[in-house]
């Protein structure tokens, strides 16, 4: 039997005209959810008979065929239940100086790994290299020095770095700017806001993050070119959004968008679960704030505020809950520090998803089309709920607003039968696509590996910053504006010499 599930999927890679492939992944950032995103995709590139080589700080657990592990477990401390439930300017300052620190100790601890070494010393052949795009461009280096071409892949919304790499025009007026909110829409004081961190953001990125990277790469090679150009040669960029919910937006041919491949077919719920969801006769809210945030760090007021809410409505609740009570012990609702999130929310009588707006749980939301109360606080959180709203998946609520009557007044307003109903026809349109988000992801990775003496960069990546603002243009047309002025002042003023000499001849 085995023998013939084998014979079938090389069957089946034959006919879809692409051979085995050698691929190396590289995901040198430590946290958790990132990767479970990513798992998802290298798994699937292993079971279509590709031979995946994959540097992260999680190894598979148990042998998986054509799936190898270089593993950096235990070269730094995991990521998950570190940061508080608080959001200011500081924090989004925080961020930065978070991305960089975090970004140059991963390039280190890349570099410095005997099994990451052996790849380049004994000359491994690679036909593409998948690296993810988030806090360092170290994996670039690498993929220049295995001689291989490049794949990018994210679990959120581009980056402020990302856009000039990719020839996408940022325009603080319509484009989403993830750490912040305004979404599509944004105000005046939030076109400012955003202008100012997208240039320190950019600044820090170049000046801090890849200075540094290109310094520990200098380490170990000679002859690596700046990060910044390499960075223009990625082949595709695999980005983790949907027009549904993000919007329309202006992006190249090479960024493609797979939302939703790490979304699995939901399984049977555990039995304590499924008896508290379907003896709900009014329905579940479900609640969670992520495994990076610590839900316990909530002021006690605000904690105080969603008890006292869920209490006033007849739903029961479910709680991703890191202490082993809640203050008050309420009945009504089920607490646990771990909860199936996506068998959770594909349960029918789940109507309702209290969030922080993490990209997993929004689309996660969106795909079993469940209302969202979206509570953003970090990260990407920001330019999430402004598409959860505008998109009309759910509402926003900020943490300086959780008070009881503001969250039973959003709750009420997501639970309504046609708010809800909306969301369904929005998740059937999120869902409804020709090709399905893994087989895109994988259909455009084995493309790079078979194509990859292209390059398929938007020319607007090339073009120089005073051509991309017309400033050569502007000065021309300004130029013979001036000329063309000068000149009718030159004949208006020999006219009306004329005239005055004219005059005076005739009182003569």
């Amino acid at each position: 039997m085995r023998s013939c599930a084998k014979l079938l999927l090389l069957l089946t890679i034959c006919a879809s005209g692409v051979s085995t492939l050698n691929i190396l992944g590289v995901f040198p950032f430590e946290g958790k959810t990132h990767f479970f995103v990513f798992e998802s995709y290298l798994r699937e590139l292993a079971k279509r008979g590709h031979n995946v080589t994959v540097i992260s700080h999680f190894p598979q657990k148990s042998p998986l065929e054509n799936y190898n592990d270089i593993s950096l477990a235990g070269t730094t401390s995991l990521l998950e239940n570190v940061f508080p439930i608080e959001r200011s300017y500081a924090t989004v300052i925080a961020i930065g100086f978070f991305l960089v620190n975090t970004g140059t100790a991963n390039c280190r601890v890349l570099l410095s790994n005997k099994g990451v070494q052996n790849l380049w010393k004994t000359k491994t052949k690679f036909d593409v290299v998948v690296a993810e795009q988030f806090n360092s461009d170290c994996s670039l280096g690498l993929a220049y020095k295995l001689g291989a071409p490049v794949v990018g892949i994210n679990t959120h919304l581009l980056l402020p770095w990302h856009y000039e790499r990719f020839g996408i025009q940022y325009n603080p007026s319509y484009v989403s700017f993830l750490l912040l909110e305004g979404g599509t829409k944004p105000n005046i004081y939030q076109r400012l806001e955003r202008t100012i961190l997208y240039t320190y953001f950019n600044t820090l990125y170049k000046v801090m993050c890849q200075r540094i990277d290109q310094n520990t790469l200098a380490e170990y090679f000679d002859d690596v070119p700046p990060l910044n150009e390499i960075a223009r040669e990625i082949k595709f960029m695999l980005t983790y959004t949907h027009f549904t919910l993000f919007g329309s937006s202006l992006l190249p041919s090479n960024v493609i968008e797979v939302n939703g491949y790490h979304v699995a077919e939901p399984r049977e719920l555990p039995d304590d679960i499924r008896k508290f969801i379907e003896e709900s006769q009014h329905g579940v809210i479900y609640i969670s704030f992520g495994s990076m945030l610590k839900a316990a760090s909530l002021p006690a007021d605000k904690l105080n505020a969603i008890i006292e809410a869920v209490a006033e409505i007849p739903q029961r609740v479910l709680w991703k809950w890191d202490q082993k009570t809640l203050p008050g012990n309420p009945k009504n609702i089920f607490i646990s520090n771990w909860l199936p999130q996506n068998d959770i929310l594909a349960h029918p009588n789940v109507l309702a998803f209290f969030s922080h707006c993490g990209l997993l749980s929004t689309t996660e939301s969106i795909h079993h089309g469940v209302p969202m109360l979206a509570m953003p606080v970090f990260g990407d959180q920001p330019g999430n709920a402004a598409a959860v709203e505008e998109s009309g998946l759910g509402l926003q609520i900020r943490i300086a607003e959780l008070t009881k009557e503001i969250i039973v007044k959003k709750l009420k307003t997501i639970l309504d039968p046609k708010f809800r109903e909306q969301v369904k026809h929005l998740s059937r349109a999120y869902r409804n696509r020709n090709v399905s988000p893994m087989d895109s992801a994988i259909f455009w990775t084995e493309y790079a590996a078979q194509h990859k003496n292209f390059t398929y960069r938007s020319r607007s990546a090339d073009v120089p910053f005073y051509q991309y603002l017309y400033l050569d243009v502007l000065v021309i047309l300004l130029s013979f504006v001036f000329v063309v002025l000068i000149i009718l002042k030159t004949v208006l003023f020999a006219v009306m010499k004329c005239i005055q000499k004219s005059n005076k001849n005739k009182k003569e």
